[in-house]
This record gives structure tokens, sequence and C-alpha cells, in this order.
């Protein structure tokens, strides 16, 4: 076994709902923290690519399109919904949704 396939075979073990939540919250929390909203972008877009890449080899393409809808959905919805609720609140919320889905769709024992 070579060592990249070593790190695809670790990456695959990270549950979906824990990429997801890392991309959604590290992407705000990069952002907010640098200022550099680009920055978060790119934690958003590589734990995306990283979710993606489990969606399709545990739900298959029709799973891995409705859970990467709901991430970019949630990304958009979080804006607005920041506007009623807070920042913090809006991203935990959507976060929560996207993580619950992930946890119900692919990253249950026996998928």
């Amino acid at each position: 076994m070579s060592a990249l396939d070593g790190a695809v075979a670790a990456a695959e073990s990270v549950p979906a709902a824990v990429l997801v939540t890392g991309g959604l919250i590290g992407g705000y929390a990069t952002a907010r923290a640098t200022g550099v909203r680009p920055l978060g972008g790119a934690v958003l877009a590589a734990a995306g690519a990283a979710a993606a890449h489990s969606w399709w080899h545990r739900g298959g393409p029709a799973t891995t399109a409705a859970l990467g809808g709901l991430y970019v959905l949630g990304f958009g919805l979080s804006h607005p919904l920041a506007k009623r609720i807070g920042a913090w609140p809006s991203v935990l919320a959507v976060t929560a949704v996207n993580a619950a889905a992930n946890a119900v769709l692919v990253d249950r024992p026996g998928r």
C-alpha cells in the first residue's frame, strides 16, 4: 500500500457529517478570524470536496447530488438567516441540518 493509498483510506474513515461540520463551521470561523473571506471559502470548498468523495463512494451519484445541494444551500441560506438570528446561530443551524442529513444518508452503520 502506498502512502497515498493510506491517506485515502484514512480520509474515507472520517464520517461525512464531520467533514461538512468542519467545512461550514471552519469556513465561517476562518473567514471571521482572518477577515479573508476567500480563505474561509477555501476551507468550505476543501471540506466539501472531501465530503463529496465520501458521498460518492457511500451513497452514489443521487446521494452526492442531494447532499452537495444541501451543503451549498446551507451555505447560501446561512447569510439571510444570519440577519434574523445572528451569524453564529445561523451557521450552527445549517450545520446541524447538514450533519444530520449526512449521518442518516451516508454515515449510518450498514450503509
